[in-house]
């Protein structure tokens, strides 16, 4: 009976790589008074977690070399004493890339496995559906009529966003790079047109195509060229939310590029970033709704299943080139 977990090696010097983690055997650790035991069954993969890897300072403490990777799960508790939570119960709580975890409660939260399956409590009913909801809804003000651009439309949080427009009665142009993914938006989430970055080099001429009314909202998940030929392409008083910045998350050094500020102050634009945790005490009014937007079949989603907690490594490299479509998750085990 041991813990696996996968610890820090080395910080990435550029483009991320397996040898950068270790996989270590630790004891189950012991449960204490007011704790409970978890054995993950889903592990979850996110683009932040690379930013988590360099020294430097950033909205949350990075990783430090030995210690085991940080992350989300869902995971099934097998021994309590915790009042609250009972042998059986499926919880999602930020556990880290290891098998077994001991929890105080602190961050963790019942998955009701009847609404959807318990996966998606990282993905659509999870982090990435809540980052999208608050996004869009309160950073970027989304009303009927707005036309929206998203990048990094196939990803977990991309997705969700484009459809959360149309049920808000916006027009959703989705950026992606590929024809599946093109597809995927177009055809499964209903984004009103697509353009494959892969297939153009002139991002400024393909928006003028697909919207030749301009911007109102913008959700940045890439930053990059993309992110500067949508700047330079809004209406006046258009929102822009910085969700992500993956395009430039490997990069050794900061990529410089044109200053688009310029461009703000024409379209006397708004732009904010902005942290997922930020809306913490809303979390309930949001799954409520994103649950309830499922079941009605007006929010779909799509999972990328990695199998094998030995493949989590890989799975985040993955994201940074262009591997998944829709949210990327590693099963560790079934539940019982």
């Amino acid at each position: 009976m041991v813990n696996r977990q996968f610890v820090l090696a080395s910080r990435p010097d550029g483009m991320l790589q397996e040898s950068n983690f270790r996989l270590v055997e630790t004891p189950i650790p012991a449960v204490g008074e007011g704790e409970f035991l978890a054995r993950a069954l889903y592990l979850s993969v996110d683009p932040y977690m690379r930013g988590r890897l360099n020294a430097v300072r950033s909205y949350a403490p990075y990783v430090e070399i030995g210690q085991v990777m940080v992350g989300g799960g869902v995971a099934e508790v097998i021994e309590s004493k915790h009042p609250q939570f009972h042998a059986g119960d499926i919880v999602n709580l930020p556990m880290g890339w290891q098998e077994y975890a001991v929890s105080n409660g602190t961050g963790a939260r019942k998955v009701d496995a009847s609404v959807a399956p318990v996966s998606t409590a990282v993905g659509v009913l999870g982090m990435p559906g809540l980052t999208a909801y608050f996004g869009l809804l309160d950073v970027c003000s989304v009303k009927a009529g707005d036309t929206v651009v998203v990048s990094g439309a196939a990803g977990a949080v991309g997705s969700t966003v484009g459809q959360i427009a149309k049920i808000k009665g916006a027009r959703a142009i989705g950026i992606a790079g590929g024809k599946a993914k093109i597809e995927y938006i177009l055809n499964e989430c209903g984004f009103d047109a697509a353009i494959d970055y892969k297939s153009t080099s002139d991002y400024g001429a393909a928006l003028r195509e697909v919207c030749p009314g301009r911007v109102d909202v913008y959700f940045d998940n890439v930053g990059g060229p993309i992110a500067d030929a949508v700047l330079g392409y809004l209406n006046a008083f258009a929102r822009i939310a910085i969700c992500g910045q993956i395009s430039g998350a490997n990069d050794a050094k900061p990529a410089t590029g044109p200053r688009m500020f310029r461009h703000l102050l024409v379209a006397r634009a708004r732009m904010q970033g902005f942290l997922v945790f930020d809306f913490e005490s809303r979390y309930a009014e949001a799954l409520a709704q994103l649950t309830e937007w499922v079941r009605d079949g007006k929010l779909k989603y799509h999972e990328d299943i990695v199998e094998g907690f030995e493949n989590l490594p890989r799975a985040l490299i993955g994201l940074f080139t262009g591997e998944n479509i829709g949210k990327r998750v590693v099963r560790v085990a079934a539940s019982r």
